[in-house]
């Protein structure tokens, strides 16, 4: 059996009296895409951060590379990278400016070449010379997805990474995403709120609710079992019940 880049084993998160992730545990295996889903409040960001180190587990252990995170987080985070479109970059730098500071504080070499590659790859040669600040929602969402392909990370974490795009830039990232999976063996965790891009991109799907897995499986595993005519009416289904109880 092939070892999990990432295992995430009975992972709980409590702010105060409020558990926002409740006894979850996955894996991700080499090369594979695992979408994350669930309604917003369900536990998909604070679990992105504490795989990060952002954020402190209450109880429960992640192991990266056979590594524990607490104990090895510099050297685990050299591999590991992470793009969405609710964060930003240094708004007084030019577009290549930020792209040459990541690459330095990663220790990168040959940056230029690297860079260049990028650029190219997420076709961004006409704004990578602009001030970050003038960036339009999508430039800046493919900067930040730039930044998290110029380390050549291992693992990718992607929070609603084409949300942002237009569908011709968004059919380019995602065919990219699959070409770095088949001939770099990334692992990817897939966050999105667009239901058929998920069921494009995952291998598997884990569902959260109220902090929560309450479905695991392929797209199509999931649909079946509760008895659903795609992914959108499973996850409508579980929003609305999520909501019910709340």
């Amino acid at each position: 059996m092939t070892t999990p880049v990432l295992q995430v084993t009975h992972l709980r998160k409590q702010f105060g009296d409020f558990t926002a992730v409740d006894d979850v545990s996955f894996a991700i295996r080499p090369g594979e895409i695992l979408g994350l889903l669930g309604p917003n409040g369900a536990g998909k960001t604070t679990t992105i951060h504490m795989l990060l180190g952002l954020i402190t587990p209450t109880a429960g252990s992640i192991q990266v590379f056979g590594m524990d995170l607490a104990t090895h987080r510099e050297q685990i985070l050299q591999a590991v990278n992470f793009s969405s479109t609710y964060i930003s970059m240094p708004l007084a730098l030019t577009v290549e400016e930020n792209l040459w500071v990541v690459a330095r504080l990663y220790g990168l070499t040959d940056i230029k070449r690297r860079v260049d590659e990028i650029v190219k790859k997420l076709e961004m040669q006409e704004f990578r010379q602009k001030i970050t600040r003038k960036l339009s929602s999508g430039q800046m969402t493919r900067l930040t997805l730039a930044k998290a392909f110029l380390t050549e990370p291992k693992i990718l974490f992607l929070d609603e990474p084409t949300a942002s795009l237009d569908p011709d830039i968004a059919h380019k990232i995602r065919a990219l995403l699959k070409e770095e999976r088949r001939s770099a063996g990334l692992s990817i965790l897939y966050t999105s709120h667009n239901m058929r891009e998920m069921e494009e991109m995952s291998d598997r799907i884990i569902f959260l609710q109220r902090g929560k897995i309450v479905a695991e499986g392929t797209a199509r595993e999931i649909v079946a079992r509760f008895g659903q005519a795609d992914l959108e009416e499973v996850f409508l289904k579980l929003a609305r019940e999520s909501r019910e109880t709340a």
